[in-house]
């Protein structure tokens, strides 16, 4: 007997091949989602949705260089290259590293907000509160029993309020240290009220941001609230706007939001941009700040800090800022 032929080597070219499909495949969602990002847009279903994970596909960016490489395939090779640094440089944080705020500091405010999940964490909020001594707290997804467990737990301390009295998520609530005036909301499927108080010796404008989030089937909804909070919120003096905005710096709809209104991205001024803040109950760990304070350039920022309360998806966002004259 005559041992067997060895069989044959399988040619490299259809390997290649293989891998370069493979690789082109990888590419293809991060390409789309930085041309998005790039072009200043939000697109339709699901680039809104894939959009907050943009920096996480740098890692199939990446996988596909590697394997357009090993296909030698050099155009695709190039492509990989333009695709990962474009992914890579979403990375970098929006807008500038500090504020023009100009003038002596007339008040240091500390600024909480957080989204209680259908009033889950209104107990942890509390405590929180009492803790960290806020003077502002912007609380999201706070129904009528959430409201009133807060007043009356800060009727001292934060004796001031404005309010949308609603059930489950609907209801939202503003609690003030400082007198509240002129109180408005805008028209939104969840509660967004806002009012204006005297600080400092300056009238500054609140407003509570929650807009319904980009899932399929509403995504022009969102755009259309993240709009209305652009509008409400153009500039005319010290602001500051904080809650939920169900939005990332990677969608254009925000960014509208800061550029409309010349406000600046608190954790981003304090050097905590794209901590993630959403979600804290899932099977995956938090990839996405969505959570956000927002303040003009009246305002400096000393610092910021995410809280995580029992209770809820969200984390809170606890900004501490500098309000300055002005001149």
């Amino acid at each position: 007997m005559h041992p067997a032929p060895p069989r044959p080597t399988p040619p490299l070219r259809p390997r290649r091949r293989t891998t370069a499909w493979v690789a082109g495949l990888l590419l293809a969602a991060p390409a789309v989602l930085t041309a998005c990002r790039l072009l200043d847009t939000d697109a339709v279903t699901p680039v809104p949705q894939l959009l907050s994970f943009l920096p996480w596909f740098a890692a199939p960016a990446a996988l596909g260089l590697l394997l357009a490489a090993v296909a030698r395939r050099r155009v695709l090779a190039a492509l990989a290259v333009v695709v990962l640094a474009a992914t890579v440089w979403t990375v970098l944080p929006y807008g500038p590293d500090h504020t023009t705020a100009r003038g002596p500091v007339v008040a240091r405010l500390r600024v909480l907000a957080s989204n209680v999940e259908f009033s889950g964490a209104t107990g942890s909020l509390i405590t929180a509160v009492r803790r960290e001594r806020p003077q502002l707290v912007f609380v999201s997804e706070c129904d009528r029993a959430c409201g009133h467990a807060l007043t009356r737990a800060f009727a001292a301390e934060l004796p001031h309020y404005a309010s949308v009295e609603e059930d489950g998520s609907a209801g939202s609530v503003i609690l003030s240290a400082y007198p509240l005036r002129d109180w408005h909301m805008i028209p939104a499927t969840m509660g967004m009220p806002g009012a204006t108080a005297e600080i400092g010796g300056r009238t500054v404008r609140l407003q509570l941001a929650h807009p319904m989030p980009p899932l399929p089937g509403q995504v022009h909804l969102w755009k259309r609230e993240l709009g209305r909070v652009r509008d409400a919120t153009a500039p005319d003096g010290p602001q500051i706007v904080a809650g939920d905005f169900n939005a990332s710096q990677d969608h254009a709809a925000f960014r509208a939001v800061l550029d409309g209104g010349g406000l600046h991205d608190a954790a981003r001024l304090s050097g905590a941009s794209r901590t993630p803040s959403w979600p804290m109950d899932g099977p995956l760990p938090p990839f996405v700040q969505i959570d956000h304070v927002l303040v003009t350039d009246d305002f400096t920022v000393r610092g910021t800090r995410f809280l995580d309360l029992a209770g809820t998806d969200h984390r809170a966002l606890l900004a501490d800022l500098d309000l300055h004259a002005g001149r």
